[in-house]
């Protein structure tokens, strides 16, 4: 790809907050978009309605969304991601599981399946993590659990596949969407909490995958100036 180009990316959560952002950009660049989420997403792209805590169905929606439209993938970026907060002898153990399902293991499923596809065209994988996929917090193990998980997975996977595609992680400190209405109030963003625009980051996503070839931005941290979990 040259800097005018971005080619099909593939948006997991691209429904709403950052995947959204994301899918904007991408379609703002003249590229194509496809979506996997639970919920169908506002922008009329190529899309499938699933849960990626269901690994083998993710799997299986890449491969389908992919085949279906082209055939072509030039990037992938994991932006799927749930919490629950609260402390560990408190929150049910299967919300507490479903969260390392989705942010890790539903990662690491889209991008198994979408391996080939990167591979054959040179492309870019960009997984989403968390400042607190570095820095740990109180009533937030399964979060910080799955999110440190993804830091160790993407540095692991860039040395597994050096040479043969890209992989960035992308560190987002906290910013402006819908992630934290369904929190209980002791576990929102204060009324004037510094948080950053998502579309700053998927800004910074295009950026990394306009990288030229032989090139790789292998970890980014993008947070507001006054992001409080950073460092």
């Amino acid at each position: 790809m040259n800097d005018a180009e971005v080619g099909t990316v593939l948006v997991t959560g691209g429904a709403s907050g950052l995947g959204a952002a994301i899918v904007a950009e991408v379609v703002a660049a003249n590229g194509k978009a496809l979506v996997l989420d639970r919920q169908a997403p506002e922008r009329k792209v190529p899309h499938r309605l699933l849960d990626v805590a269901d690994t083998r169905a993710a799997e299986e929606a890449v491969r389908t969304l992919v085949d279906n439209h082209g055939g072509q993938l030039d990037a992938v970026v994991t932006a799927a991601g749930i919490d629950c907060c609260g402390r560990l002898d408190v929150v049910e153990g299967k919300e507490w599981e479903h969260v390392i399902a989705v942010n890790l293991l539903g990662t690491a499923a889209v991008a198994r399946a979408a391996l080939p596809y990167l591979e054959a065209s040179g492309g870019r994988l960009v997984t989403v993590a968390s400042t607190l996929g570095l820095r740990a917090l109180s009533d937030a193990t399964a979060y910080c659990a799955s999110k440190f998980g993804v830091v160790g997975f993407t540095r692991a996977l860039a040395v597994e596949t050096a040479g043969r595609i890209g992989v960035t992680l992308l560190v987002p400190g906290g910013m402006s969407t819908h992630f934290f209405d369904d929190r209980p109030a002791q576990y929102r963003p204060a009324a004037d909490a510094k948080l950053n625009d998502p579309r700053n980051v998927a800004c910074a996503v295009l950026f990394a995958l306009r990288q030229p070839a032989g090139c790789e931005l292998r970890e980014l941290v993008v947070a507001a100036s006054e992001e409080p979990s950073w460092p």
